[in-house]
């Protein structure tokens, strides 16, 4: 699956000049786009690297013509959480996942 995103240009990377942070857009729908997997480790956190990397998408996203970007995130992380306020996301609800078993 990552080879797949990662040929289809849906991984990115913000370099400095190595890469420093990473996400993955997931899915593209016919009015948008979601984003998740927004990492950076810990020795280059606090730096803006997750902000600018983050607006990048946003931009390339719009770019395209979709209507919205959609952010999946930790909703119990203030930091990140006011990092992508900041950038202009709002809240809207939190994400469940069910697992079904083979009954």
């Amino acid at each position: 699956m990552t080879d797949k995103r990662i040929e289809a240009g849906r991984v990115w990377f913000w370099k400095d000049p190595e890469p420093v942070c990473m996400a993955i857009i997931t899915r593209s729908l016919p009015h948008g786009a979601c984003i998740s997997y927004v990492y950076t480790p810990p020795e280059a956190r606090k730096r803006g690297y997750a902000s600018n990397l983050v607006a990048a998408m946003n931009t390339h996203i719009l770019g395209q013509g979709k209507e919205y970007a959609a952010l999946f995130t930790d909703a119990k992380n203030p930091t990140s959480n006011k990092i992508y306020q900041d950038l202009g996301y709002r809240y809207i609800g939190e994400n469940n996942l069910l697992a079904f078993e083979n009954v």
